[in-house]
């Protein structure tokens, strides 16, 4: 017998137990209900954790396998550099500029390598570029011409696939014989410099501005700043010695085989059907017609400069994706035939 807290005694049924019995039955059973609700949940959660590892090291074996047939089968068509006879390829893919795949020192470690290899019979630069800097190109220049003299043995191919302007024809020049594909872009044998004048905007504004230079013409090419006259003729005249310095390494490098003409060096671009009758290339061609009809040696090996194979597969990847959407909203560049 108890007691409540009013004093009223309490029974159970037997006279012994108290009456709140079952109320802790049930208090037990929904103990139960939750112990085992809890149990499901970290049941489900290790579950769930379980298959997030197994899509995560999928995922992971997904790009190592796309790495793996990426490095495999780059170039399909190229042999090893350990093989017998081939023609060594130098790719001048995009921009020549430094900090760009088309720079001086990756393109010059590559040509050397193509040179020096003992089973290599020719070399062939694989053009696609639209130009750059004229140092850039000038240094490539150079070295080709330099490693053709130190092995007079291998002749240096240049074949321009969708085009071959300014810099990249400037580096073309310095091979043996130029080729390209009919339709083609070659040439732009010019120089250029490109900027934008803000003055009125600037007075539109109301923004002055405030810039301190010692030298009198230290502000050059300024675009908040009046082009005074005597900066603009000697900008000029830096162009001009320029395009003249252009113009005395294409005469050098393809001599009498170039017609005379008024715009040959006007920065004018032509065909590659065009460009061979002005003497700017010697025939119509892929690197493998060039590789196999020219050189006689079908076999191609690739010794363009590569970067690791995470970049390339990085690379490969954003470029495609870029290209795709590109020509989607249809950004794509260059003459299409639709």
């Amino acid at each position: 017998m108890t007691q409540n807290p009013w004093g009223e005694e309490e029974r159970g049924g037997n006279g012994n137990a108290p009456a709140s019995m079952p109320e802790n039955r049930g208090d037990s059973r929904e103990w139960r209900l939750i112990e085992k609700l809890v149990n499901g949940l970290h049941v489900e959660h290790r579950r769930t954790r379980r298959w997030g590892i197994f899509f995560k090291l999928l995922t992971f074996a997904y790009l190592f396998t796309l790495l793996g047939l990426y490095l495999y089968n780059d170039t399909p068509e190229m042999a090893s550099p350990s093989s017998g006879a081939h023609v060594a390829v130098v790719r001048v893919d995009g921009p020549i500029a430094d900090g760009e795949k088309a720079n001086a020192d990756s393109l010059i470690w590559s040509l050397r390598r193509a040179f020096e290899n003992k089973h290599s019979t020719a070399v062939l630069l694989r053009i696609n570029s639209p130009g750059g800097s004229p140092v850039q190109a000038g240094y490539v220049y150079d070295e080709i011409k330099r490693l053709r003299g130190k092995y007079p043995e291998k002749k240096a191919y240049a074949v321009i696939s969708d085009i071959g302007a300014s810099g990249a024809y400037y580096i073309a020049a310095a091979a043996d014989e130029i080729y390209a594909d009919k339709a083609s872009l070659v040439g732009s044998i010019g120089v250029v410099s490109a900027s934008f004048g803000f003055v009125d905007l600037m007075d539109k504004l109301g923004v002055e501005r405030r810039m301190l230079t010692a030298g009198e013409h230290k502000g050059l090419l300024d675009p908040f700043q009046p082009l005074q006259s005597v900066e603009r003729e000697f900008w000029q005249q830096i162009l001009d010695t320029t395009h003249q310095q252009f113009i005395d390494q294409v005469q050098a490098g393809r001599g009498d085989r170039l017609k005379e003409s008024d715009e040959l060096f006007s920065g004018l671009v032509w065909t590659g059907e065009q460009a061979l009758g002005l003497g700017l290339v010697d025939g119509l061609g892929s690197a493998s017609y060039v590789a196999r009809e020219v050189v006689g040696v079908d076999s191609l090996v690739d010794y363009s400069a590569k970067g690791s194979p995470l970049e390339q597969l990085i690379e490969r990847l954003g470029v495609s994706m870029a290209d795709h959407l590109a020509n989607v909203v249809g950004l794509g560049g260059g003459v299409q035939l639709r």
